[in-house]
């Protein structure tokens, strides 16, 4: 059974939920570097596939295919956008920011952190944190895209995934 926790504080506009997964850190890292390991573990519907290599360093960029269509919010249907790295720190910590079609650039920064877990395994913090947003889209009050609960299940889908594959 997995321990999570989760912490949602408005004034810093950043959300984080926590999950125990009995795996290494190495293969957890190596499934979140991999532009196909996104689209495996995500569970918001929209990411359909990819193009690009695993990212090996802050300033890599890989390619992701949506379907805005999965949260019905917004009628942009498919579109790409590039994951841009802006922390590599391999078996502890990546985070990105998405660059799209959609001008000025939002800066959203999504991210997960790993640590050794008490009794073993790793704990897995997967974050987002909207509190350097355009100023546009700060006044849309359109934030957060992705609910907690997206955050959380994605965790899960992330275990279950290492669980029944030797791709990681």
């Amino acid at each position: 059974m997995s321990e999570e926790t989760s912490a949602v504080d408005e004034t810093v506009e950043r959300m984080e939920v926590a999950r125990t997964i009995p795996e290494v850190p190495e293969r957890i890292f190596a499934l979140l570097s991999d532009p196909k390991g996104h689209v495996t573990i995500d569970s918001s519907g929209m990411l359909i596939d990819s193009t690009g290599e695993p990212a090996t360093k802050v300033g890599d960029e890989f390619v992701i295919h949506m379907d805005r269509e999965a949260l019905n919010d917004f009628p942009m249907g498919r579109y790409d956008v590039t994951v841009h790295i802006t922390t590599f720190e391999p078996d502890r910590e990546i985070a990105w920011t998405i660059q799209g079609q959609i001008k000025p650039q939002i800066g959203h920064i999504y991210g997960y952190t790993l640590e050794p877990a008490e009794g073993g395994g790793t704990l897995v913090t997967s974050y987002y944190d909207w509190s350097t947003i355009d100023p546009q889209w700060k006044e849309a009050n359109i934030f957060p895209i992705i609910p907690e609960s997206a955050l959380r299940a994605t965790l899960g889908i992330l275990e279950r995934t290492l669980k029944h594959s030797d791709r990681w």
